[in-house]
């Protein structure tokens, strides 16, 4: 062996410390995969970045964690929308209430949206209502028709969940579905002093379209279900994992939108943060996973 260690220009020793480094690095890396692991069957599939955020690993960086688990089989791939979940109707008497506008709190805006889940050989359909300041989902359903008492549904769901009697100041905001624009939707807002608001382009629901994505692709599709019941029970997993545990990029990925609303409360109204929605003429941001 020594001529072994010659021709390789190091030294026994040098050897042996070398191997026991990497053996180290492999423990450590085997550690980071459990722990990718433990998130992931709570969060099927949520991307490597945000994993990175919620292990904060202190022997390795960003970069070097995103190569490993994307060349370990942790790579996500998600199935492209192609299925329409809403009608517009002409109903110009609503008009878009949020372009420009600056966010300070909770129960600002409101924003409505659904999506189809396909399972079991049968397509239902999600409706979710969120709070667009802490991304939080309020009001969710889920139906096997497109009608319009899923959205009903969620809406008194969200207006039980928040608590108030009435919410005057709140901006509901969503697409021009007829759902949406339906006696029964409107009444219901109405009664309880919300202002409405639908889009004039579709980017402009842009932050419930997104959580829409993140619900359905990182947590519903890696499930199987076998009827409405079970996609029911599947839907609260997903809701309660997604507003307590997962955290948010627009929250610099320190707070899940539950534990940012009680982040809030401890600043004075001055020193909470501000979310500015889009302007005239300009795109929603939507990189706010």
């Amino acid at each position: 062996m020594k001529a072994v260690y010659a021709i390789a220009g190091i030294s026994k020793q040098a050897f042996y410390q070398n191997k026991k480094h990497l053996e180290k690095e492999e423990t450590y890396v085997e550690h980071l995969f459990m722990k990718a692991d433990e998130i992931r069957a709570v969060h099927p599939k949520i991307g490597v970045r945000k994993m990175y955020d919620m292990i904060l690993p202190e022997k390795i960086g960003r970069d070097k964690f995103e190569n490993i688990l994307l060349n370990s089989g942790y790579r996500v791939i998600y199935p492209r929308n192609y299925v329409r979940t809403t009608y517009s109707v002409k109903c110009y008497q609503y008009k878009n209430h949020i372009k420009g506008i600056e966010l300070t709190d909770v129960n600002q805006v409101w924003q409505s949206d659904i999506t189809y889940l396909w399972t079991g050989n049968k397509f239902y359909y999600l409706v979710f209502i969120i709070d667009v300041y802490s991304r939080r989902i309020v009001g969710y359903n889920a139906s096997t028709t497109l009608v319009t008492t899923a959205n009903m549904n969620a809406l008194k769901m969200a207006f039980k969940m928040r608590k108030k009697v009435k919410y005057k100041g709140l901006i509901h905001h969503s697409d021009r579905g007829s759902q949406y624009a339906s006696n029964a939707y409107t009444s219901l807002l109405e009664s309880k002093e919300c202002t409405i608001s639908m889009c004039d382009a579709a980017y402009e629901n842009a932050y419930a379209e997104r959580i829409n994505g993140i619900i359905k692709n990182e947590y519903m599709s890696n499930w199987t279900f076998n009827n409405l019941s079970d996609v029911e029970k599947g839907l609260k997993i997903a809701v309660e994992a997604y507003n307590n545990s997962r955290p948010h990029k627009s929250h610099d990925n320190k707070y899940s939108p539950a534990s940012f609303e009680e982040y809030v409360l401890t600043l004075n109204a001055e020193k909470r943060p501000k979310v500015k929605l889009y302007t005239e003429g300009q795109k929603q941001e939507v990189n706010h996973e």
